[in-house]
């Protein structure tokens, strides 16, 4: 009950939910920061980037023009699998009961009633919102893949 404790108990449904989406962001920025900060540490030592510096172009320029298209779809394959893990944490969260509570309408709001065994084996559609989330989980990476190998094909 941590992060529904956390939040204030007289917030409506709209901003618990994005209470939630901003902790889960800032969790999550974390990953993708690291990723970008070692891929330029890596760009910074090839050769286009030293003769781009001889030629006297500016820092700017070198990152905007030689450095970001080169990994644009790290970027992107980063990106498209953060979504598919913030759907799933925040349907975690809100199955376990820290997340949103039942008024609201969230996946793991729906399947909290699946907890229950006796439900289960009465009302077997109860288990209809996984299969949304696997769904939506599984469309974001392979559209993810797609986006990646469209933007890069020599990966």
């Amino acid at each position: 009950m941590g992060l529904a404790a956390a939040l204030p108990a007289d917030w409506d449904v709209v901003q618990v939910y994005f209470a939630i989406t901003i902790i889960i962001s800032l969790i999550g920025w974390t990953e993708l920061a690291r990723v970008v900060r070692g891929r330029f540490i890596s760009l910074k030592q090839e050769d286009f980037v030293m003769a781009a510096e001889l030629l006297g172009c500016s820092k700017a320029r070198i990152i905007f023009r030689h450095m970001v298209p080169s990994f644009i779809s790290h970027i992107i394959a980063a990106t498209t699998l953060a979504i598919p893990a913030i759907i799933i944490s925040e349907t975690s969260l809100s199955f376990l009961g820290l997340g949103l509570r039942p008024p609201a309408i969230s996946w793991g709001v729906l399947l909290q009633d699946a907890q229950n065994i006796q439900a289960l084996v009465i009302s077997p559609w109860l288990l209809l919102p996984s299969f949304a989330v696997i769904i939506a989980v599984l469309a974001f990476n392979f559209m993810g893949d797609g986006i990646r190998d469209a933007a890069d094909p020599y990966l």
